[in-house]
């Protein structure tokens, strides 16, 4: 999210001013240590004052900046949460007052409902991954219980698949888990299912309307399952890749999707609440990207 000028000004203008303050103490000290080199208990005096002082400016000068980047990111959050909210609270407005102030044959009359619908299931869905994200990070303990990972890879198939009305085709799932094998893990079914929809939901809304997704679970060895979601999508710069599982962080590029920026920081939180782990690859801008989550299997957790 861009700044606006006078607060970039500012921003700018407290950090060079906490830099040049810094350098002005090293300056200081290295001049004390000149003048007085020939003093041991002023010099040692001089010293450590000297590098109280330089500790100090440093630490003040990396609070600001840390605190700055907090600022940002809370208001990207408030502005994408409000969008996610206003938008579909308008759509039914409108649709609403249309159905009460004229005449509506019943064709047009159900393809209201369905839109109203539709915004309806957006705005439950912004209010879970909130509500999602700030009980994940209390870290309260979460029932679990044993979950047939294949099953429930096809429960977020299926349910994405009819909130999106999706061609027959863009979701491709394979189970590559030996026949007569199964792969259960221990776990609250609830998380894992955001987190699997989640990555599937990114995956669709980053590929455009030639959206192409190939889900795949696998035992990585004995103790292990992976659940992999690969797209043809917009791609993931290298230097992103180190970012995107942060809270409120968002993917630049030329597709603007919607969302809060907490999607790929709910799958993180629950892959390591459950003694697993997330990972994004990608072969840059334009090239699709491939998201798996690894988790033990219920034997070993």
């Amino acid at each position: 999210m861009d700044l606006p000028g006078h607060r970039k000004r500012s921003v700018i203008f407290w950090i060079a001013f906490g830099i040049c303050l810094i350098a002005l103490a090293v300056a200081l000290n290295i001049g004390w240590l000149v003048a007085n080199w020939r003093s041991g208990v002023v010099l040692a005096l001089g010293v450590i004052a000297g590098l109280f002082l330089v500790a100090g400016l440093v630490l003040n000068t990396v609070f600001l900046v840390r605190e700055i980047r907090r600022n940002e990111k809370h208001d990207a959050f408030i502005n994408a949460v409000t969008h996610e909210l206003k938008t579909p609270v308008a759509s039914l407005k409108l649709y609403l007052e249309t159905l009460q102030s004229r005449a509506v044959d019943e064709e047009r009359r159900r393809e209201f409902y369905g839109i109203m619908l539709a915004d309806m299931d957006r705005l439950q869905g912004t209010i879970e991954q909130v509500l999602r994200a700030g009980a994940l990070g209390s870290r309260r303990k979460s029932q679990r219980a044993p979950i047939n990972v294949p099953d429930m890879v096809l429960d977020c198939i299926d349910s994405l698949q009819r909130s999106h009305d999706l061609p027959a085709g863009v979701l491709r799932f394979r189970n590559r888990i030996p026949r007569g094998e199964k792969a259960v893990v221990m776990g609250n079914g609830d998380e894992l299912r955001a987190a699997v929809s989640n990555l599937i939901d990114n995956s669709v809304k980053y590929s455009g309307d030639r959206a192409q997704v190939w889900i795949e679970i696998a035992k990585m060895g004995a103790a292990t399952v992976a659940i992999s979601i690969r797209d043809n999508g917009i791609g993931i710069a290298p230097d992103e890749l180190r970012r995107i599982f942060r809270r409120f962080y968002r993917i630049q590029g030329t597709l603007r999707a919607k969302g809060t920026g907490l999607g790929l920081y709910i799958v993180q939180t629950v892959a390591k609440k459950h003694g697993g782990r997330v990972f994004g690859e990608s072969d840059g801008k334009g090239r699709g990207s491939t998201f798996t989550i690894e988790l033990p299997l219920a034997a070993t957790a």
